[in-house]
């Protein structure tokens, strides 16, 4: 499969690339934001404003005009077409029991507002004690377990708002 670039430019107008052309580009790097580029006998200044690579998003500037650029290769259309998104925030709602246990501690409360990776409980399985962690920040708004009660694998143990 050949591989095309999507290139979408300031949400208006979209461009297929593909790596020949991006080979047969003439540019020459000026510093490592800024570049020349010769193309069809004209010249253009070039910089790279700002670059969020786990996006593929950049702010580019050319000859003084600025344009917001998206790239997407065919992986990430294939993914955007199966109704993912690459890089999207992590919005879990509900916690549940990885395997069958018994719940040691407990770390919050009802109403208590958490920060990703913070701890919630944690979980005796197997004679280990496993901690589990906040996937994202938010506000508890259950807990359906209490502590030394024991749980079945993907039992439900904690909902946020």
């Amino acid at each position: 499969m050949n591989q095309i670039y999507k290139v979408n430019v300031n949400n208006s107008f979209d461009f297929d690339v593909s790596p020949e052309q991006v080979s047969c580009l003439d540019a020459i790097k000026m510093s490592a934001s800024q570049f020349h580029v010769l193309q069809g006998h004209k010249s253009y200044k070039c910089e790279i404003e700002t670059s969020n690579v786990n996006s593929k998003s950049y702010k580019v500037k050319v000859n003084g005009n600025t344009y917001n650029i998206h790239i997407s290769n065919n992986l990430d259309i294939l993914i955007k077409d199966m109704g993912f998104e690459v890089g999207a925030s992590k919005k879990v709602n509900e916690i549940k029991a990885p395997m069958p246990g018994l719940i040691l501690d407990i770390h919050v409360k009802e109403g208590q507002e958490v920060k990703e990776d913070d701890a919630l409980l944690i979980l005796e399985a197997m004679k280990m004690e496993n901690v589990l962690t906040s996937p994202r920040d938010g506000i508890i708004k259950s807990i359906s377990v209490s502590k030394n009660d024991t749980v079945d694998k993907n039992q439900l143990l904690i909902e946020f708002e």
